[in-house]
C-alpha cells in the first residue's frame, strides 16, 4: 500500500508539472497565433485590427520588425504622426535596415513641417553614417570576431617562418583592434540611442514651442504633427525643453508629444 501511494504522489507531481509546462507555454503559443492573425488582417487591407493587434505584441516584447509593420498600419490608414513614431521606434533597433529608412522618408515627405537641419562638417556626417549601419548588438559581433582574427593574425606573425607573412601578420593584427575598439564604441553609442531615447514625435495636429514651461510663455514658433524633435530637459512636470534640427529651441507641453 505504502508503494502505491508513493507511486500515485509521484504520478500526481508529474501531472502537476507537465499542467505548469503546458500553462507556461500557452502565452507563446498565443503569441504566434496573433502574430499570423496581425499580418493576416494586414492583408486583408484590415489596417486597424491589424494596428490593434499589433500593439498587443509589442506589450509582450518590443521587436524591429513588429514596429515596423505597426508602422506600415498607420501609414496605410493615413495616421502619419504614430507611423513615423513606429517606424523611428524599429530604427532605434535596426539602424542599418533600408526598408525601414524608406518607409520613414515616405511618411516624413508626408507633414507640414519642411525642417532644414543645420549644416555639419562632412566627417561627423560620415561618422554618423557608418555608426547607423548597425545595431548594438551587429557591432558588438563584429569587435567579437575582429578579435579572434587579430590573435589569429598575431600568431602567424609570432610563428611564420616567411617575412611576407609576418608582417601580413604584424599589420593585419593592428588594423583589426583598431576595428575591434572602434567596434565596441559603436556599440555603445548604439546602446546609448536605446536605452536614452532623447527623441520625440509631434503628435498634436499643431503644438506652440513656448519661452518658458508654461501656457503665459513667449510662442516662439509651431510644430505640427510628424516632426522629431530632441528631448532637452525632461524634468519639469508637463514640460519638456526640446531642440529642433535646423538649431530652434523651446518647451513643449509632454501631452503633445510621444517620445522614440
Amino acid at each position: 500500500m505504502q508503494a502505491i501511494y508513493i507511486y500515485n504522489k509521484v504520478k500526481g507531481q508529474a501531472r502537476t508539472l507537465l499542467l505548469s509546462c503546458l500553462l507556461a507555454f500557452i502565452p507563446f503559443a498565443a503569441s504566434a497565433v496573433s502574430k499570423q492573425e496581425a499580418d493576416s488582417a494586414y492583408m486583408r487591407e484590415d489596417y486597424q485590427q491589424a494596428a490593434s493587434l499589433y500593439e498587443k505584441l509589442l506589450q509582450q516584447g518590443v521587436s524591429a520588425s513588429i514596429y515596423y509593420n505597426l508602422g506600415n498600419a498607420y501609414y496605410r490608414m493615413e495616421n502619419m504622426p504614430k507611423a513615423i513614431l513606429n517606424y523611428e521606434r524599429a530604427l532605434v533597433l535596426s539602424p542599418g535596415d533600408k526598408d525601414i529608412r524608406f518607409n520613414l522618408q515616405m511618411a516624413r515627405s508626408k507633414t507640414v513641417d519642411r525642417i532644414t537641419p543645420e549644416s555639419e562638417m562632412f566627417f561627423v556626417t560620415w561618422y554618423r553614417s557608418v555608426v547607423s549601419q548597425a545595431s548594438a548588438d551587429g557591432w558588438a559581433v563584429t569587435a567579437v570576431v575582429a578579435l579572434v582574427v587579430a590573435i589569429a593574425l598575431a600568431l602567424l606573425y609570432l610563428f611564420a617562418g616567411r617575412i611576407w607573412l609576418r608582417k601580413v601578420g604584424f599589420f593585419g593584427s593592428l588594423l583589426l583592434m583598431v576595428l575591434f575598439i572602434a567596434a565596441n564604441v559603436f556599440a555603445w553609442q548604439q546602446k546609448q540611442r536605446v536605452v536614452s531615447r532623447s527623441g520625440a514625435i509631434i503628435m498634436s495636429s499643431a503644438a506652440t514651442v513656448k519661452s518658458t514651461p508654461s501656457k503665459g510663455g513667449t510662442d516662439l514658433f509651431i510644430l505640427h504633427e510628424g516632426t522629431k524633435v530632441t528631448i532637452i530637459d525632461n524634468s519639469m512636470s508637463g514640460w519638456a525643453e526640446v531642440s529642433v534640427a535646423d538649431g530652434r529651441e523651446g518647451w513643449i507641453e509632454k501631452s503633445a508629444i510621444s517620445v522614440i
